[in-house]
Order: structure tokens, then C-alpha cells, then sequence
């Protein structure tokens, strides 16, 4: 699966929203979090596991 496919359901995969996380994170070096990146990272974490879940429940 490509980086940029989508997993079951319309879902990007864990890792790539993993990576996206990261990149945030790496851009903010060090400093909080503005309000715009805070609502990015948190749309990030509900989407990152709503794709674990849903890798969860493809290999069941």
C-alpha cells in the first residue's frame, strides 16, 4: 500500500498519520503549540487511531 492510499474505510494508515504527528511536532521544535497546530494535532490523534482500529480489525 502506497503512502498515500487509503486503508480500510477511507482511513489513511496508522503510519502515515504517525508521520504526519511527527512532522508537526518537528516543526514546532521545542516551543508549545499554536492554537492552529493544537487543532491539527488533535484532528491528527483521532485520526491516527481510528486507523489503528481499523488495521486492528483488518487482521482479525
Amino acid at each position: 500500500m502506497s503512502p498515500t492510499s487509503l486503508g480500510p474505510g477511507g482511513v489513511r494508515p496508522a503510519a502515515v498519520v504517525n508521520e504526519a504527528i511527527r512532522a508537526l511536532a518537528r516543526a514546532a521544535w521545542g516551543r508549545p503549540f499554536t492554537d492552529e497546530e493544537r487543532v491539527v494535532y488533535e484532528l491528527l490523534v483521532v485520526e491516527w487511531a481510528a486507523a489503528e482500529r481499523a488495521e486492528v480489525v483488518e487482521a482479525a
